[in-house]
């Protein structure tokens, strides 16, 4: 029972717009203020999937079908569909798109862009002008042409957006990032090493904490290839122990840069 109620518990929250739209910070970043959202845009109901079950990738399948040109998976066909906002997408499909970059020649799961340093500083500021949510929305554009899964920054944006009430297209990106997340939890549940959930980058741990509205505490690798997060959630009065696979990603790193 404690796996299933983890399980949907990440599930709703997820789905929670307004908690989505300010609580994405890094566990080392500041609190963030309350900040004006509107509603998290949702699937339209005919593009539901049927109810979830967490399912461990099968990441050898996903790379053949997203290095196969005959596939409908097919990597370029698959980021094409994304980026023109097709909300007929399933979950199968961010599933492939998420994991499928594991084996794209630009993956660095590493690698931080000076647009997104200079985001986050301007970001976690108290109030911000005009000017400065412009810059927001300019700086997370840059990290997400360098890093189409920053999910900070796709916050970051969406915060931005809608401050400026540019809604439908904060929408657009909150329905990117809902479904995105929604393909790492239904990785598995999160509760123990055999149903850990699988990441690609190790920022997405505290993206999947933090959109929880819990507070990641302590963190710890273990080995072959897992990292455990203790976590606090309701100020305090909860505690929670949650496990990333990150085997993966570090394959893939270490076959990229092998002298790292």
């Amino acid at each position: 029972m404690k796996k299933i109620f983890l399980y949907i518990f990440a599930l709703l929250a997820i789905a929670t717009g307004a908690a989505t739209a300010r609580s994405a910070t890094p566990a080392t970043a500041k609190a963030v203020p309350p900040r004006p959202t509107a509603p998290a845009a949702q699937p339209a109901a005919h593009n539901q999937d049927k109810k979830l079950t967490p399912e461990a990738p099968d990441l050898d399948k996903i790379k053949k079908e997203v290095l196969n040109p005959k596939s409908s998976y097919y990597y370029p066909k698959l980021m094409e569909r994304y980026e023109k906002n097709e909300t007929v997408m399933n979950l199968d499909d961010y599933r492939h798109l998420y994991y499928g970059y594991l084996f794209q020649e630009d993956f660095n799961p590493y690698r931080h862009s000076e647009a997104s340093t200079k985001n986050e500083n301007l970001y976690y500021k108290q109030n911000h002008t005009r000017a400065e949510l412009d810059s927001i929305i300019t700086y997370a554009k840059e990290a997400l042409a360098d890093n189409p899964f920053n999910l900070s920054q796709m916050n970051f944006l969406i915060y931005a957006l809608r401050a400026r009430g540019k809604v439908n297209l904060a929408n657009i990106w909150q329905y990117r990032l809902n479904h995105l997340l929604q393909a790492i939890v239904s990785s598995g549940t999160g509760a123990d090493m055999e149903n850990a959930w699988f990441v690609i980058d190790p920022r997405h741990e505290y993206n999947i904490i933090n959109f929880q509205n819990a507070v990641a505490k302590q963190q710890q690798y273990e080995e072959p290839y897992f990292d455990r997060i203790e976590v606090e959630k309701k100020g305090g009065k909860e505690s929670a122990t949650y496990y990333f696979n990150i085997r993966n990603l570090l394959e893939e790193y270490y076959r990229k840069f092998p002298d790292n």
